[in-house]
């Protein structure tokens, strides 16, 4: 078997086949014998069928087909091990398998070519002398009294109110139902538009616009129509824009009874792991530190690892590239199943072709960012040691107490993000980063893409003008 190599776009390797007449020809010899022994024909004694029998039978161009379909699997298969191939995924036939039959004349030379995804090659650019612009967080304290006060809000306690009208901010128990005014609706009752002793926060957002406003004022036991507009965007279709009329009847009224920050208060949110609340505000103080901290460092690692995209260009092999897309794809579904959002409904066969296609650029890019890491860290001798991956494994099997783990995966995925970590730490001492404030290359971004829109809209009116038409 003679074979010829050639690059392709998009990390494949081409490999021209030539099989030998004497190759060909046991192929095809083997395939009847085979079709002898297994076929059941009238007449005949499974294994005693006369060839010519067989190929009246079956037919020659079956018989050839059969054959030549067996002779590419194996030849592709020898060819990859005989020329040092490592290949991802499974080849494609290049060559056109009707003319390649038509062709096929057992005990001549047949020639067929294959494409085989292999790993990319990577030229790396200079990533020592990168300069990047990311946004720096701040630790601001008044996130820790915002926190305190959230926790302080779910804690609180529910009093009657009985001696004035309905505030915002009060919790109020309503029945009411919902009537079309718009034109020719004839006061149709709203479908789904109803209820009885619905419990909502007088706050804005809540319900229609203008229905918690409507219920301001009310004291308990009174009844109140208001009118509303279904805003625009409203997820009903049929509801969205059109007038309505809602009858509200009031049942009861409550406030919310804050409980005091005190050290009872910090036992109770920390579950008795702080007896103070002095303790348990530096807890979080720290807390927020820390994240804010890793959060520039985030946005340091994305700010290089962009630079590191647009200096380099990687074709990557589609195997790996449909690999990744199902990987984003299922980590989409299990973030998904866990908001609680069932997921039966958007992942089905008529969707999954658009779903895939939609999570292909983000798949590229996690591929693209993965080998140019790796790449770096083998060339600076930054893969993670032993002992870390280990004390990592260990860390992960305490939080997953009880649960199956597979040990191979977790294996592969702790290298990989401690490689991935140790890469970027030595990155960011080389890079040079200006830090700047937050929010403010979101600024520039918004800008950049009024700017670049403002210019194709202009484009666009050049080319109407000036269309001879």
């Amino acid at each position: 078997m003679k074979v010829t190599q050639e690059r392709l776009p998009e990390s494949q390797v081409g490999l021209n086949i030539e099989i030998a007449p004497e190759a060909s020809r046991n192929a095809y010899e083997k395939m009847v014998q085979n079709l002898s022994r297994s076929s059941n024909i009238p007449g005949f004694r499974k294994g005693k069928v006369p060839r010519q029998v067989l190929l009246q039978r079956i037919g020659n161009e079956r018989i050839k087909a059969a054959a030549l379909e067996e002779l590419i699997q194996k030849s592709l298969q020898e060819a990859i091990e005989q020329e040092s191939i490592e290949a991802l995924g499974q080849p494609n036939l290049r060559s056109n398998f009707e003319e390649l039959l038509g062709q096929y004349n057992p005990g001549d030379t047949i020639t067929f070519s294959i494409a085989v995804d292999v790993s990319p090659t990577i030229e790396l650019a200079d990533y020592t002398q990168l300069s990047v612009k990311a946004e720096e967080v701040l630790f601001k304290p008044e996130k820790v009294d915002d926190f305190i006060e959230q926790r302080r809000l779910q804690k609180a306690d529910l009093v009657p109110v009985e001696d004035r009208p309905a505030e915002m901010g009060d919790i109020a128990f309503v029945d009411f139902k919902g009537t079309l005014t718009a034109e020719g609706e004839e006061g149709q009752e709203i479908e789904g538009g109803s209820a009885t002793n619905f419990q909502v926060e007088l706050a804005e957002g809540k319900l229609i616009p203008g229905m918690v406003e409507g219920i301001a004022g009310m004291k308990p036991e009174e009844t109140k129509e208001v009118a509303v507009t279904f805003p625009d965007d409203y997820p009903q279709e049929d509801l969205a824009g059109k007038p309505a009329v809602f009858s509200i009847t009031l049942n009861e009224l409550k406030t919310k009874e804050l409980p005091d920050l005190d050290d009872d208060f910090a036992q109770e949110v920390s579950d008795d792991e702080f007896e103070t609340m002095e303790a348990y505000r530096e807890s979080l103080t720290k807390q927020f530190q820390e994240q804010a901290e890793n959060q520039t460092k985030n946005n340091i690692n994305e700010a290089i690892a962009a630079a590191l995209l647009e200096q380099n260009t990687i074709e990557l092999p589609e195997s790996l590239v449909q690999e990744e897309v199902t990987n984003v794809l299922t980590k989409t579904l299990m973030q998904m199943q866990q908001m609680g959002v069932d997921v039966r409904q958007l992942f089905n066969s008529d969707n999954v072709p658009m779903l895939r296609d939609n999570a292909r650029p983000e798949a590229v890019t996690n591929l693209q960012k993965s080998l140019i890491i790796k790449e770096i860290a083998q060339k600076e001798g930054l893969s993670p040691e032993e002992e870390a991956i280990n004390a990592k494994k260990a860390e992960i099997h305490s939080e997953l107490a009880g649960q199956e783990v597979d040990e191979d995966r977790l294996q592969k995925m702790v290298t990989e993000d401690l490689l991935s970590e140790n890469t970027y730490n030595w990155l960011r001492d080389k890079v040079q980063v200006e830090l700047v404030p937050e929010g403010s290359l979101s600024d520039e971004e918004e800008e950049s893409e009024e700017e670049e829109s403002e210019e194709e809209v202009e484009t666009a009116e050049v080319e109407v003008i000036t269309d001879p038409e």
